[in-house]
């Protein structure tokens, strides 16, 4: 057999015609001889094994495989598997290289997150690592995806404890860098719940919206899930006639009649005003909340 070539096959996406392929790429050897290369493409089907979606044997340095959506779709990890022999011995082929797995679809980077109820933002990255098709003049090169959260714990009753800054987000084309063919960011925050409801689990989901092509349109992908670290939070009361009890616990009466300022940040736009009545009579000096302003 012929010796290992260090052909060192790499997957690129690329747009040809139009439409999605991958590119298959090996270095060839500074040999006199005339090679020939057969060129074998797999997806991984399951967990450790391999679904072969095409063979080719050819002169060039490069082999090409299309993305149709039928035998080989997004979300799937492609290989490329490279051998050479010469024309005048095909039964000697070299040692099959491999290429890494390539990942074709949408990517979440970071791919989970961990996050506290501190109301801190984290960016999280959309990307695309296949290239933007435009079928059509009237069709803007986008992908729009239509994002959601959901709580991973069915017994909790409420909404998650994450918060998005956008539930829409468009991948627009751009040349393919890296393992980014469109990229997009946003922010995630932790709902700060004032609940004692321990570390709770969300997902964020994402799915294309307003593509036809079969390539988008049947496509959804990979889930990211977040983790949110439940805090414990202060609390402050103003009750009956009324008594107060402040964040660090201190106790103390406020039987006057008027508007105050109960509470106020020195580091965040918030504050709390009250507005306390007469409602004790002739008898005594008490005074009720009866109204409250927040910012």
């Amino acid at each position: 057999k012929l010796p290992s070539l260090a052909l060192r096959p790499v997957i690129t996406p690329e747009l040809v015609q139009g439409r999605v392929h991958l590119k298959c790429t090996y270095s060839r050897p500074s040999s006199k001889l005339l090679l020939q290369y057969v060129v074998v493409w797999s997806r991984l089907s399951t967990p450790g094994r391999k679904e072969q979606i095409q063979r080719d044997t050819t002169l060039q340095s490069f082999s090409y495989v299309e993305m149709n959506g039928i035998n080989l779709r997004l979300g799937d990890t492609v290989f490329c598997t490279v051998m050479a022999f010469t024309r005048d011995s095909p039964e000697q082929q070299s040692l099959p290289e491999e290429s890494k797995g390539f990942y074709a679809g949408i990517k979440f980077l970071p791919e989970s997150l961990q996050i506290a109820e501190d109301g801190k933002e984290h960016i999280l990255t959309i990307l695309s690592t296949v290239p933007i098709a435009c079928p059509g003049h009237d069709e803007s090169c986008k992908i729009t995806l239509q994002l959601s959260t959901e709580d991973l714990d069915r017994q909790l009753v409420g909404p998650p404890d994450v918060a998005l800054s956008t539930c829409r987000v468009d991948l627009l084309r751009a040349p393919c860098s890296g393992s980014s063919c469109a990229a997009a960011t946003l922010t995630v925050t932790a709902v700060t719940d004032f609940a004692r409801d321990g570390n709770r689990s969300s997902r964020i989901t994402a799915e294309p919206v307003g593509r036809r092509d079969l390539l988008w349109r049947a496509y959804t992908p990979k889930d990211v899930k977040v983790t949110v670290r439940d805090l414990p939070t202060g609390n402050c009361y103003s009750f009956t006639d009324p008594h107060i009890i402040t964040f660090d616990g201190w106790r103390y009466d406020n039987y006057q009649i008027g508007t105050f300022l109960l509470c106020r940040s020195e580091r965040r736009p918030f504050e709390v005003h009250v507005r306390q009545r007469d409602c004790g009579g002739l008898r005594s000096a008490t005074a009720c909340n009866c109204g409250i302003a927040a910012r």
